[in-house]
Parts: structure tokens; C-alpha cells; sequence
């Protein structure tokens, strides 16, 4: 049986007078890709920041690898090996798409020096696919392209858990499937990846697990067949169409 790498221990988030995170509890097992979906506004990159360090809950408890880490700082974080990317991606854009990746390593990887960095670095764009725009300044790239430079950097960092922020955002078909044959690769690995989502697509072919979050609080989780079946999830986020068509879908494999 896996072990549970990351677990979130009745987590509460309060902004003012808003609750953001309400009484959330889960746990991610060694080797598993999770998906994370939910409505805009259910505290899914909330729960992210909670979990890499960037917000401090206002209770609850965060866990990695069985040592409680709620106060940890971001880079903290990152060296412990809780890597994430962001929504809005914004690479340094006069910097090389090498020197990109190589700070990642440096400042998030631990690397011991920056010939190390530099190594870590045109390792992960290789494997990202990106070793042919190393010496190109990142505002060169692509959406796609910029979106892979991300992973490249939070693969830099050498982690155990990947956390991936609607990575799929703004991408067309061709470019999705990219992106998930990338994933998938990562997964290979042996890498936690838990998965921002908004495209179903992405989610039924890609998790294990899903977890559904509203208003703060988690109201589903099980496999994806099973989700999309979910009435609360049906009726919070899916909609009646998209389920039917999904769960059409999953029933004819």
C-alpha cells in the first residue's frame, strides 16, 4: 500500500470576513496523480498556497512526509520537495529559457553551485522538450512553450510533489495533448502530481483520484467515473449536459 506523502489536517482559511477554506481535510499517497476541481472561487489555488507556505492557515495543520510543516516558508517549501506552478505564467523574460530553468534549480533545487544549475537545467529541457530554445530569451516562447519552461522549473527543483495550476489553460487540442503526454511522463517518475483543473478532458484521462472542492470544503472525492456521477458535484460544477456526457463516455471506456 502507498504511503500518504502530503495530507491536509482540517485546514480553515479566513480572508477578512471570508471563508476561503472550510474544515478541509485530504491526503495524496506516494506515486498518485490527483486531479483538483471545482468552481472559480472554491479555494483551489487557496488550498495550494496553504499547502507550498504562501498563506498561513488561520488553523489546521499541514503535513509532508509525516513532519508538520504549516510554517513553512515558500522556499521551504520548495527544498522539501513541494514544487508548484503558477496560473499566470511569467518567466524571467530577458533571461535565456537555460538560465529560466537554472534558476529554479539554484533557488528552489538547492543546487550547490551554478554549473550544477546549469546541468539540472538543460537536463529538465531536454526532458520537457525545450532543449532546441535554451539560448533563447523566455519572452520568445510560446503560450505552450511558456507553459513548459514552467515545468521545467519546477522539475529543476527536484520534487516529490508537483502541484500543476490550470497548466492546460489557454492551450488549444494539439497543445493539450502535449502537455498531458509531458504529465504523464513526469508521473513516470514516481512524482505526486496533484492537478488544478478545469478541463474535464484532462481530468478523465488523466487522475486517479479526484477531489472536489466548494465553497472552501471538499463535498466528493473517489475515481472519475465515479465523480461525474456525483449529484452535488453534478450540481455545483458539472452541470446536468456535461455529466451525461461524460458519464456516457466513461461507461463506453
Amino acid at each position: 500500500m502507498s504511503t500518504t506523502i502530503l495530507a491536509a489536517e482540517r485546514l480553515n482559511q479566513r480572508f477578512g470576513g471570508i471563508q476561503a477554506i472550510d474544515d478541509l481535510s485530504f491526503a495524496l499517497k506516494e506515486g498518485e496523480v490527483v486531479a483538483l476541481i471545482g468552481p472559480n472561487g472554491a479555494g483551489k489555488t487557496t488550498l495550494v498556497n496553504l499547502l507550498t507556505g504562501v498563506h498561513q492557515p488561520t488553523s489546521g495543520r499541514v503535513r509532508f512526509e509525516g513532519v508538520d510543516v504549516t510554517s513553512q516558508k515558500p522556499y521551504q517549501a520548495a527544498r522539501r520537495g513541494l514544487a508548484r506552478t503558477f496560473q499566470i505564467v511569467q518567466p524571467f523574460p530577458r533571461m535565456t529559457v537555460l538560465e529560466n530553468v537554472a534558476a529554479g534549480a539554484l533557488f528552489g533545487g538547492a543546487s550547490p553551485s551554478v554549473a550544477a544549475a546549469m546541468d539540472t537545467a538543460r537536463e529538465q529541457l531536454e526532458f520537457m522538450e525545450l532543449a532546441q530554445f535554451a539560448d533563447r530569451p523566455a519572452s520568445a516562447l510560446t503560450l505552450a512553450g511558456r507553459k513548459r519552461l514552467e515545468l521545467a522549473k519546477s522539475m529543476a527543483m527536484r520534487p516529490k510533489v508537483l502541484m500543476l495550476d490550470e497548466v492546460n489553460a489557454g492551450l488549444n487540442s494539439s497543445e493539450i495533448d502535449g502537455a498531458l503526454r509531458l504529465i504523464r511522463k513526469i508521473a513516470e517518475r514516481g512524482i505526486t502530481i496533484l492537478v488544478i483543473e478545469h478541463l474535464m478532458k484532462v481530468v478523465m484521462s488523466l487522475a486517479e483520484r479526484v477531489l472536489v472542492l466548494h465553497h472552501g470544503q471538499l463535498i466528493a472525492e473517489g475515481g472519475p467515473k465515479e465523480i461525474v456521477r456525483n449529484s452535488k458535484v453534478v450540481e455545483a460544477y458539472l452541470g446536468q449536459k456535461f455529466a451525461d456526457r461524460f458519464g456516457g463516455e466513461a461507461a463506453n471506456g
